[in-house]
């Protein structure tokens, strides 16, 4: 499903590596060009080491081989129904016409049927990962913005690939950004908690 595999590909590779707190930003007054207060965010390392991502993962995998599982098995079995009416048809096993046309009629409803399975399942694997994709952008952007009161940066970069081609290390927040995330995130399940028990009450 090449929805699935877009879906993996951009976050696969999660590892459980702690990120390195001996690398931190430099003060103020060695961070600036021209005036201007910069820092850059490694985004390979937020997606491997900020837990939502990593949970995001597991479960976009989850789905996708769930998906294919059941394609896989519902193609299977028309595969199989499209050779036994074969057989049937070349063995003169059908008492009538109209028999052979009713088989052949089902068989086709199967196919289309299991197109449309495929075409929902590709869909909802593009719904959750459009999901993903907003709460992580909200989650990364609230917590710039609240980083950034004290960090006074004007300027806070991604850094994926090629596209910055060089950058000082100095300038990078990576570490800062991943643990104040995930410290911001284990408190969610705990909230979460909360909410549901304050509605059964």
């Amino acid at each position: 499903m090449m929805m699935a595999t877009t879906a993996i590909m951009a976050l696969a590779s999660c590892n459980n590596a702690s990120p390195k707190m001996d690398e931190q930003p430099a003060a103020a007054d060695n961070n600036t060009s021209g005036g201007v207060k910069i820092a850059y965010v490694e985004v390979d390392s937020l997606m491997t080491q900020y837990e939502f991502c990593k949970e995001f993962t597991l479960i976009i995998q989850k789905k996708s081989n769930n998906a294919r599982n059941t394609l896989n098995q519902k193609g299977q079995q028309l595969q199989n129904a499209a050779a036994n009416f074969q057989q049937k048809l070349q063995n003169n096993g059908f008492t009538s016409r109209e028999q052979a046309e009713s088989q052949q009629a089902a068989i086709q409803r199967q196919q289309q049927s299991l197109q449309e399975l495929q075409a929902r399942l590709e869909n909802e694997l593009a719904n959750e990962t459009a999901k993903y994709n907003e709460a992580l952008r909200d989650s990364l952007m609230n917590f710039l913005n609240a980083y950034n009161k004290d960090k006074k940066y004007d300027l806070i970069l991604t850094k994926q690939g090629d596209n910055i081609l060089y950058a000082a290390k100095r300038f990078d927040i990576t570490n800062d950004v991943i643990n104040g995330l995930n410290k911001r995130y284990k408190k969610a399940p705990a909230k979460k908690t909360e909410e549901k028990n304050e509605e059964k009450k």
